[in-house]
């Protein structure tokens, strides 16, 4: 997740901080490098707490000859601060991260070990490093992972909602066509659902998922998640939007798993679709509808839709 972590001086850090630097590099067993072949590394970083930047991380980025990240300004901050060497850093966001690949592979051609970095947590999950990761598998060169610290799980974790399946949703569509898909798919999904949003997108948000779904269902919002002033919400959809109306920081939303759904009827689905033809919706249209719905299969609608006198 896109996040800065909090890198204030430690003497004028708040003393409740729960922030720890290492004052020298530690040693960690040697970076995995197949032999003589270089590797790509993609590397977790913390999200907010510098304490959770792990020693086979700092060991990993020590021992790279380049670095794939974000913000150069950030990463290198964070380099600093552990007293780890910059070896060369190249900028990979949304914008160039086709652009970073190929310097990447190159590199790795050459005979260099690369890290991929996000600005914070885990690069790939929401951030850049996708492209990265394929182009160097297609070169045939090897990618190992060096866990670390993702606001998914943390806050996935913090909720309280329980182990088994949940689903990452990132974040919602900005509008449109999509968003409304989005919402509706949501609003039947019957595992935990987790995602991110923005601050200035928050209470709308929030508003929306309320509207497309139960508004009875458990809601978590954690915001600046490890950061000095982490706050976890919890209530319902009903009363999550106006709880977070001032939103600042970073957020992730967790929402508990919908309630088991009685099968719908073919009466049930029938009335719905024929509303939604008469409200002018195309029999494709409407049918896909009611299938999300409903949480039933839109080859079942379609037939009922055909079958509807509404249809002709």
């Amino acid at each position: 997740m896109t996040q800065e972590p909090d890198t204030q001086d430690p003497d004028t850090q708040d003393p409740n901080t729960r922030h720890s630097e290492p004052s020298e590099p530690p040693s960690a067993a040697p970076v995995a490098t197949f032999g003589n072949t270089a590797v790509l590394h993609i590397v977790g970083t913390p999200i907010g707490n510098l304490g959770d930047f792990s020693p086979r991380a700092q060991q990993t980025l020590g021992s790279v000859e380049l670095i794939a990240c974000e913000d150069t300004r950030r990463t290198g901050l964070l380099l600093s601060k552990h007293n780890i060497a910059n070896p060369g850093m190249i900028v990979m966001n949304e914008h160039t991260e086709q652009r970073a690949a190929e310097r990447i592979v190159s590199a790795l051609h050459g005979g260099e070990s690369v890290a991929v970095v996000s600005d914070a947590g885990m690069p790939v999950i929401s951030d850049p490093g996708a492209v990265a990761v394929a182009a160097a598998v297609d070169a045939g060169f090897e990618v190992v992972v060096v866990p670390g610290p993702t606001a998914v799980s943390a806050a996935l974790a913090v909720s309280g909602f329980g182990s088994g399946r949940y689903v990452f949703e990132g974040f919602l569509p900005r509008k449109g066509r999509d968003r409304q898909i989005r919402l509706d798919d949501i609003a039947n999904e019957p595992r935990i659902v987790v995602f991110y949003e923005a601050p200035h997108r928050l209470e709308r948000s929030l508003n929306d998922l309320a509207t497309a779904m139960d508004q009875s269902r458990r809601c978590v919002v954690a915001r600046e998640l490890t950061k000095m002033h982490e706050t976890v919400w919890r209530g319902t959809l009903a009363e999550a939007a106006e709880a977070n109306a001032e939103s600042r920081g970073e957020y992730v939303i967790v929402i508990d798993r919908a309630a088991p759904k009685a099968e719908a009827t073919d009466d049930e689905l029938s009335v719905a679709v024929a509303e939604a033809i008469t409200a002018g919706s195309s029999k494709k249209d409407a049918a896909a509808a009611v299938a999300r719905s409903f949480g039933v299969g839109r080859n079942r609608v379609y037939g009922l839709a055909t079958r509807s006198p509404k249809s002709d």
